[in-house]
């Protein structure tokens, strides 16, 4: 089939599909000429199927790059860009991208690499077709464990999270999806497959400025927007107006809302789906409605149709209600595997379930929670601690802003729990154990407590536990 954004061009020329700026706007029609001009630009130097990376920023012109890579029908391998070169250099190696594609302000050294402004130098019309199973895009994991694996996602992944999603929250026609997270992450690029899917807007930003916009939801410049806990934490923080009416709804990723975060929500009236997913499933997987939000606390959801959800013990067994074991998942979402690794594609998968390394249950109810990673999980003196808990319970004391926990090398016990804690105001130390001890096992209780002014965290906005637990663990005893 053609490329979407040029049949979406044909169902709704003259529809806006970006809003970037103050006052640039594209129509589909518009947004398609960008693309093919930029995509007779590439055509000269693509020589095979092998991917093409972009390095780039959220800039109007990457949009038009990415839709102009679908119309040569060649994977998009999509470059974070807070990366270091020697990561830069590990991808494109292993993805065998076939060319680099990068904005100028990025130093980046490979054998086949063009500024977006070289490209303006030829020309040769080689637009092609696609077929739904043919890889749209690749990212690289986070490498939490291990060297980052390259996660192939195909327009069917993309289409089923789209209508998964569509079918979850609804879309109205003239729907603006605000776009502030990176392009280069599953979250930011799922924003425009969703765009010339449903044929609504996209208004993207440079970056994450809470100020910018709480003016745009004020002024009804958006209906959706997607943000993780600290985005949102920094939007109620600027809060001092009743949203516009256009406005419908928050997706929230990085994982579930500390209570007085939902609470927040519900008396601002601010619809939140708290989400569920990672880049194997091309973005959220499960949903939590806002209406449940305050009665199942910390819960991801339920799976998007048609997906599915189990959870499994370490004999590779079903789990009952409410026991924790690994969450697998299954659904047209999911990925076919990680490129050029068959090793890592056939551990990752278990009859046709993809295996999340994640932990959690679900409850009476099917509502998901999850526990955490099976990588950051502690063990104390035998017991299995989960830090999402003990992070769960610090966050929802009113002077607390945010929490991460992890695991300190201990000759007694193995490993005991330390608490990385950002407060809102001044809070005592002792107070806060106090707190923690009145609501967790003793097991469970941090031995030491870090004040801190931030949490480390990825570019999706995921606490990464990992660097937090190599500082803990290199302090002089």
């Amino acid at each position: 089939m053609k490329s979407w954004l040029e049949k979406r061009a044909a169902l709704s020329p003259d529809q806006i599909g970006l809003y970037a700026g103050n006052k640039n706007t594209w129509t589909f029609r518009e947004m398609n000429e960008e693309a093919t001009e930029l995509a007779e630009l590439i055509a000269p130097y693509i020589q095979s199927r092998e991917p093409v990376a972009l390095l780039i920023t959220n800039q109007p012109q990457s949009v038009f790059l990415i839709h102009a890579l679908q119309k040569i029908r060649v994977p998009v391998l999509m470059l974070n860009n807070r990366l270091s070169t020697k990561e830069w250099a590990y991808q494109l190696k292993d993805s065998r991208a076939q060319l680099v594609i990068f904005e100028d302000q990025f130093a980046i050294e490979a054998d086949r690499a063009v500024s977006i402004d070289v490209l303006r130098s030829s020309k040769q019309k080689n637009i092609e077709v696609f077929e739904q199973e043919d890889v749209c895009s690749i990212m690289y994991t986070s490498g939490t464990t291990g060297n980052p694996k390259g996660v192939m996602q195909t327009y069917d992944n993309h289409f089923a999270s789209a209508t998964g999603s569509a079918f979850n929250i609804g879309h109205q026609p003239d729907d603006i999806w605000m776009c502030a997270v990176p392009l280069f992450h599953i979250s930011g690029y799922s924003i425009l497959m969703r765009s010339v899917i449903y044929g609504i807007a996209v208004r993207l930003y440079e970056k994450f400025d809470e100020r910018r916009i709480h003016a745009d939801l004020v002024n009804g410049n958006g209906s959706v927007i997607s943000v993780v806990t600290t985005m949102l934490q920094r939007l109620l923080d600027v809060k001092n107006e009743r949203y516009h009416p256009f406005f419908r709804c928050m997706i929230l990723g990085g994982g579930p809302a500390p209570l007085h975060m939902v609470e927040r929500c519900h008396d601002e009236q601010i619809p939140v789906f708290q989400s569920y997913g990672m880049t194997e499933t091309a973005s959220q997987f499960t949903t939590l409605s806002p209406a449940d939000a305050r009665r199942k606390t910390g819960a991801s959801g339920k799976p998007l149709f048609p997906g599915e959800i189990k959870i499994v013990d370490e004999e590779g067994k079903n789990c009952a209600e409410n026991v924790i074991g690994e969450i697998f998942v299954k659904g047209p979402s999911v990925t076919k595997g990680y490129l050029n690794n068959q090793q890592a594609t056939a551990s990752a998968f278990d009859h046709g379930w993809l295996k999340t390394g994640d932990v959690g249950y679900l409850d009476d109810e099917g509502f998901l929670f999850v526990a955490d990673r099976r990588s950051d999980l502690i063990i104390s003196g035998g017991e299995n601690i989960y830090p999402a808990e003990i992070e769960s319970v610090i966050s929802s004391h009113p002077a607390v802003k945010e929490a991460g926990v992890v695991g300190k090398k201990d000759e007694q016990w193995g490993e005991v729990p330390v608490a990385y804690v950002v407060l809102l105001e001044e809070l005592d130390q002792e107070v806060l154990h106090s707190y923690i001890t009145e609501r967790l096992a003793r097991y469970k209780h941090p031995k030491l407590y870090r004040f801190t002014n931030e949490l480390p965290r990825n570019a999706a906005g995921k606490l990464v536990r990992r660097k937090l637990k190599e500082e803990i663990n290199h302090e002089s005893v």
